[in-house]
């Protein structure tokens, strides 16, 4: 006997962060029309800069995801130049109406926290504070504080932290001699693999970077950011299937993942210039460590809504 199967009264989750909001529909549409990237070009807000990749991408994958191999990078972004970045620094000193700015975006942050914290330094370090810096580049800004100063649980601080940070990141698109600012906080003590380390604070090197040219393997970065930018495309077609629970997880085990990776390129001799260091990059500057951050939220949002 047949019988009549009962609509699906459940309520539909909201679309993801990859495939969901009108803009990613827009360039999926484009991809498959072209083949092009459906990510934003650098992850920076300057767009006159142009896009750090160069060429056109091959689709793979057969299902509503078409996944891309990771693009040709303009080696422009991976240089190493003969100084610092001229506008950002005199005579190895950053420049004082920047400190000025630096110390008053860190204090608004900080201000504008639902709770007191003491900043112990504020800091400017990757590559626009080395000789790595390109067009591509955004001012690191790291406000260092005692996390132990709000709770003993570091992992709970520093994800509050982060969630933060992001918030702030996404409301405020602040450039600086057309660098984007990207802030972080860090907490004080916390190991600092890079070469090239400022305090905006003090007005003095933490770590002086050197100049030490290097051969970044490239293609041994992208290759390792193509199997993270998969990883990301499963995760969100998770999500899409209503399994959010499986999304949490599975963030913060690739989350990790990256966490790892990153850190056993920066504790080898190649450091910044490591191929791990440099697929972290190219995650970033597609902001696809960012959809990864929000499609735990939303996944999170989604397992705790009760329906009517």
């Amino acid at each position: 006997m047949n019988r009549k199967r009962r609509p699906d009264s459940r309520k539909k989750p909201e679309p993801s962060q990859i495939t969901g909001n009108a803009a990613q529909r827009s360039y999926k549409k484009q991809r498959r029309a072209n083949g092009k990237m459906y990510t934003q070009a650098g992850g920076h807000k300057n767009k006159a800069s142009g896009s750090p990749y160069s060429t056109n991408v091959k689709p793979f994958g057969t299902d509503k995801y078409r996944f891309e191999e990771v693009l040709e990078v303009d080696p422009e972004g991976f240089q190493i130049n003969d100084e610092l970045e001229p506008r950002i620094w005199k005579d190895e000193k950053l420049r004082p109406f920047i400190k000025k700015k630096l110390l008053e975006i860190a204090n608004d942050f900080i201000d504008g926290l639902p709770f007191p914290v003491t900043i112990q330094d504020v800091r400017f370090t990757g590559s626009l504070a080395n000789y790595n810096w390109s067009k591509y580049s955004d001012i690191d800004l790291h406000i260092v504080v005692d996390f132990t100063e709000l709770d003993e649980n570091k992992d709970l601080v520093k994800e509050m932290f982060d969630a933060k940070r992001l918030r702030w990141n996404e409301k405020h698109q602040i450039t600086i001699k057309g660098y984007e600012v990207e802030l972080y906080v860090e907490d004080e003590g916390e190991e600092h693999s890079s070469s090239g380390v400022y305090s905006v604070m003090e007005d003095e090197w933490v770590n002086h970077p050197e100049r030490i040219d290097r051969a970044v393997d490239l293609d041994t970065a992208k290759k390792k950011a193509a199997d993270i930018e998969q990883q990301i495309a499963s995760i969100d077609a998770m999500y899409d299937r209503g399994q959010f629970e499986k999304v949490l997880t599975h963030v913060d085990r690739l989350k990790k993942k990256i966490r790892t990776m990153r850190q056993a390129g920066l504790d080898t001799e190649a450091m910044e210039f490591s191929p791990e260091n440099i697929a972290f990059k190219l995650l970033r500057r597609n902001d696809l460590l960012d959809t990864l951050t929000k499609l735990k939220y939303k996944a999170y949002d989604q397992s705790m809504t009760l329906d009517d």
